[in-house]
């Protein structure tokens, strides 16, 4: 049967409950969707996030564990550099329990089983790095030696260890770690995805629902004489806003999901790794001191992680300064000109928020000064002077080596800092714009549909 065979009365009604059905419709998407977004946020800034920094923290504290366990051989019981063999053991037990958190932390948030197996990897290799540790530190103490003289049996214990380490533990960390990272990304990509399918079914629900009202009013003036019903006007209104508002707020809230990912986390996770590769790096120069007959093989291995921080293609060590001074200077001469890769590179390719660049600039320029460094303590050793170069690598105390390294690393976290805040505000703010979504959609659709009722009761009423 045709629509043009009903009464009147009838096709207002059945106009109405397709009005009601898309009003309902509309407001069950908003509200669904805003939970769903607002959980999803809550597992990017709450547990996602928190997973892939954890992980690489895990990544540096491994990492200046071995570093101290190569201090303690390398120092011996000597008093007189600056940093004893007491102030190693006592860093090698503060990353020692640093392991141990992040790896307990690491379990406890295992909830599938390709995490829960690299957890377990992780743990074994632990166990036995901590074994071969332990035979070092107790051959060392049997044997007092001077800086720089290790016993060659705990020497013999340490490069098993540091083998371990380079070939299993942080690997399996680095695994770890992508392993969250993607998780993360399939999970932002999930979200941002969903938002413009949702944004484009509002787009459609608004549209219709814009479609159906005007032809119920043009129906009513029509059929009824009568220029405007004014129910139905505000009732239009109302959903008018409700559809564009949650348009607006599906873009606005891509638009924190898109900056807390991409602007913040993205800085986030490539300087966590800098800064994991940087105490590695910083390791390779004790291990360079500690056992000379690998210092050509650690030598290597600083260089490469250098260049996963700054690269410089081509740059040899002896050429790598000279280098990066260049590629500064033209920096400071147009900040566009980038003219280095590598993680730092990265970071200055994504520079956004209020004294990000500063602090950027900042942590360049101490590494700088900390590879200067280095090359310091190849000369002293090439010159015959392994102690001197042992006292400036392994102290404090400004102007040495270590204390260069300090400040640098300083720079990363305030670096960190900066997109961790901008990260959080991000994610907040998307969590604040997503709360009234969860009731007020269906305050302003009853609204809406109470207007429509009132609107179309007199006309009805006409036909009694």
């Amino acid at each position: 049967m045709e629509l043009r065979s009903f009464g009147a009365p009838t096709r207002i009604r059945l106009l109405a409950g397709v009005i009601a059905l898309l009003v309902a419709a509309l407001v069950v998407v908003l509200t669904v969707e805003a939970h769903r977004q607002r959980d999803g946020l809550r597992v990017i800034g709450g547990q996602a996030a928190p997973e892939v920094v954890a992980t690489a923290e895990l990544y540096f504290a491994l990492n200046d564990m071995d570093a101290q366990l190569a201090n303690v051989l390398l120092v011996g019981d000597d008093t007189t550099l600056g940093f004893t063999r007491a102030k190693a053991l006592e860093l090698y037990q503060q990353r020692r329990g640093q392991v141990s958190a992040d790896l307990q932390q690491a379990a406890a948030a295992a909830n599938d089983p390709v995490t829960a197996q690299r957890v377990r990897d992780l743990l074994d290799a632990l166990g036995r790095y901590e074994t071969l540790a332990a035979r070092t530190l107790l051959l060392d103490e049997q044997h007092p030696h001077p800086a720089g003289d290790p016993p060659a049996a705990a020497l013999a214990e340490y490069r098993q260890a540091t083998d371990l380490l380079a070939g299993t533990l942080l690997p399996a960390a680095r695994d770890l770690g992508d392993h969250h990272a993607a998780a993360l990304a399939g999970t932002y990509q999930d979200q941002r995805g969903e938002l413009l399918t949702v944004r484009a079914w509002l787009l459609v629900l608004g549209g219709l629902l814009l479609a159906a009202l005007a032809v119920m009013q043009v129906y009513l003036a029509r059929r009824f004489r009568r220029v405007l019903n004014a129910p139905l006007l505000a009732a239009t209104v109302m959903v008018v806003t409700l559809a564009g508002g949650g348009v607006a707020l599906g873009t606005s809230v891509a638009e924190h999901l898109r900056s807390a990912k991409r602007d913040a986390f993205d800085s986030i996770l490539v300087l966590e790794r800098a800064r994991a590769v940087s105490y590695d790096a910083n390791a390779d120069e004790s291990r360079y001191l500690a056992d000379p007959e690998r210092a050509g093989q650690y030598e290597a291995a600083f260089l490469g992680k250098t260049q996963q921080l700054v690269t410089l293609d081509g740059a040899t060590l002896d050429a790598y300064d000279a280098r990066l001074d260049a590629a500064l200077q033209g920096y400071r001469r147009d900040q566009a000109d980038v003219g280095w890769r590598g993680y730092l590179g990265t970071e200055f390719r994504n520079i956004t928020f209020t004294r990000e660049r500063a602090a950027a600039e900042t942590a360049i320029a101490r590494f700088q000064t900390y590879q200067r460094d280095d090359r310091h303590i190849r000369r002293l050793v090439r010159d015959g002077d392994r102690r001197a170069a042992i006292a400036f690598c392994t102290s404090y105390a400004p102007g040495d080596s270590n204390y260069a390294f300090d400040e640098y690393d300083k720079a990363l976290v305030t670096l960190i800092d900066i997109n961790q805040r901008a990260f959080d505000d991000r994610i907040a703010g998307g969590e604040r714009e997503l709360s009234p979504a969860a009731y007020a959609p269906a305050v302003i659709g009853v609204a809406a549909l109470a207007l429509l009722l009132l609107g179309l009761r007199r006309r009805l009423g006409e036909y009694r």
